[in-house]
């Protein structure tokens, strides 16, 4: 017997409408959607002009960059910025800690909104709701400067609120073992509230009808949150996964530089503070381009693995 076939039917009008838009040179559906492409005109010359243009100052990191001479003038040594870099003494002292920070922090921070969305979703009072979401939203908008004075107000030996507490006079920050803790301890307490936006707006999506339905199957808060919740939120935390592995090399400068001191060095040098170091306190334009470029490279290439190795464990794919 052969199978059945059902005949896709189009109206008249429909089919004239597809032979139309066919037919269309590239100029006349401009014209037709121009509206469209004014508005997307704005991000891309604004892409263009900040993001593309600059990188034509990228060659300086090949280059003995005299500002008299200009780009073009300057002489061309190659790699030899590079290799400067490469047996720097704390070469590797920074790329540990570099690493090592930015690890600990994603280990760290990145399950904290996680688990907060579906918590905070779960809550059915909305006024308290709202009470907590701006209570965890806050930390965000304060400035780097003031949380780094706070920090130290905070872990002051002579009337810190840590040191009384704990009835001890220890300057936390002059000890290189507590400056990760520190660091990272911090921008949980910043951020977490703030990374939670994206996964509640991806939990107002559900069906409140699967919450209803579990609830008449006796399922408790813990098994809607496991079974519906955490599902509906894995491909936006890949995603995020990916982002995040994209930039592991950028430690926040802003925060290490306020927090630093001479006797914390040993787990605060990074990358990012020895490009500002060299490239505005010194004035080494070359160098410090070729050091921002290396560290640039490392995370587009580690953006790429993490990215082809979650591709191969879920759908989700980012680039």
């Amino acid at each position: 017997m052969k199978k059945s076939e059902t005949p896709v039917r189009i109206s008249a009008a429909g089919s004239a409408a597809l032979s139309q838009r066919s037919g269309k040179t590239l100029g006349q559906r401009f014209l037709d959607n121009w509206q469209l492409y004014a508005l997307l005109l704005i991000p891309v010359v604004l892409t263009v002009v900040y993001k593309y243009i600059p990188m034509y100052g990228i060659q300086i990191a090949f280059r003995d960059f005299d500002p008299n001479l200009g780009y073009l003038g300057s002489r061309w040594v190659g790699f030899d910025w590079f290799t400067r870099f490469f047996k720097a003494p704390t070469f590797w002292r920074m790329m540990k800690n570099t690493v090592a920070i930015s690890v600990f922090g994603l280990l760290w921070s990145f399950p904290v909104p996680i688990i907060l969305s579906p918590v905070i979703n779960q809550v059915r009072f909305h006024k308290f709701k709202r009470v907590v979401q701006t209570v965890l939203y806050a930390p965000h908008f304060i400035s780097v400067m003031v949380i780094c004075g706070m920090i130290k107000i905070f872990l002051s030996p002579t009337g810190g609120l840590l040191n009384l507490i704990l009835g001890t006079q220890i300057d936390f920050l002059t000890h290189s073992e507590f400056f990760r803790t520190i660091y990272i301890a911090s921008g949980i307490w910043q951020d977490a509230g703030w990374g939670c936006i994206i996964y509640l707006a991806t939990l107002a999506n559900v069906d409140p009808g699967l919450y209803e339905a579990a609830k008449m199957d006796g399922a408790s808060v813990f098994q809607r949150i496991l079974h519906i919740d955490i599902p509906e939120l894995m491909p936006m935390v890949v995603l995020n996964l990916i982002m995040a592995a994209g930039g592991i090399m950028n430690v926040g400068f802003e925060k290490v530089w306020l927090l630093q001191t001479d006797l914390n060095k040993a787990t605060s040098d990074v990358i990012a503070v020895y490009v500002y170091q060299q490239g505005i306190e010194q004035a080494k334009y070359s160098y410090s381009t070729a050091v921002g470029l290396f560290n640039t490279a490392i995370n587009i290439v580690l953006l790429i693995i993490v990215n082809k190795i979650v591709s191969r464990v879920s759908e989700v794919e980012f680039v």
